[in-house]
């Protein structure tokens, strides 16, 4: 027999969350080209906001963790992350889009249980929502795919969803705000909307859900710090392709 929190998170999981047309969405392609990640939208190819802030990310906190663990031990756990989020992911997807999905995979059921603690928690205040999984672009600059543009307590937002596979402390999770601030810019210039917030759902697989608000101040902070990536973005590939251009007869005049 269910308890009181059983029946609870079952009318939840349940329950249909109204989908809005008012705003329409780019296809775009996603190809991966010598490590980096594009998007072809409208003809133009453009980085991608995960490939900027990879690109530009202080390396050092990930060079000792791996010098920790070893090689191997990292690119499994790194493997195993990405397959678990991927398949989480998936289950968040069909749940908003309200399509029947299941994975009978041992990891496919761990990802489920994930989903599930997200729907149940995080997506309660969502009103209705906009787009799952979209492409958003900033014309002549990136592109990205959120993972929903919705209305959260009243509020349009940006939500991404995170699996982790400890608990986070909010000092290491600036890119993701970057990210949201990232996809809150682009979507604001092509859809002249006004994002006021983004929301970040993490869940581990012992079902310990977090999640982390940016708004307001704070938001326009990661905006301007975004914008400075993307500066320090471009000027590398400006570096690495002078680098790798063959001089010419002239150039030595």
């Amino acid at each position: 027999m269910m308890n009181d929190e059983d029946i609870a998170e079952y009318h939840n999981i349940g329950r249909k969350i109204k989908k809005s047309e008012k705003y329409t969405y780019v296809d775009a392609t996603r190809t991966e080209e010598h490590g980096t990640r594009l998007y072809d939208v409208n003809g133009s190819r453009l980085p991608s906001v995960t490939t900027i802030l990879g690109r530009t990310k202080n390396q050092e906190f990930i060079k000792k963790w791996k010098a920790k663990v070893g090689e191997a031990e990292a690119e499994r756990i790194k493997n195993l992350s990405s397959s678990r989020g991927t398949a989480m992911h998936k289950f968040l997807e069909h749940y908003i889009l309200g399509t029947g999905y299941d994975d009978l995979t041992e990891l496919g059921q761990k990802a489920k249980t994930m989903a599930e603690k997200i729907i149940d928690v995080g997506l309660t205040p969502i009103d209705e929502w906009y787009g799952s999984e979209v492409t958003l672009y900033y014309p002549g600059l990136y592109a990205g795919s959120t993972d929903l543009v919705c209305l959260h307590n009243g509020v349009e937002t940006v939500v991404d969803f995170k699996q982790s596979n400890r608990p986070k402390r909010e000092e290491w999770i600036e890119d993701y705000y970057l990210q949201i601030a990232a996809y809150a810019m682009a979507h604001d210039y092509v859809h002249q909307s006004k994002i006021e917030q983004g929301v970040i759902m993490v869940c581990t697989p012992d079902l310990y859900y977090q999640e982390f608000k940016v708004q307001g101040p704070e938001l326009r902070r990661y905006k301007h710090k975004f914008l400075k990536r993307l500066d320090m973005y471009y000027d590398l590939m400006h570096d690495e392709k002078e680098r790798t251009t063959p001089m010419k007869a002239e150039d030595f005049k």
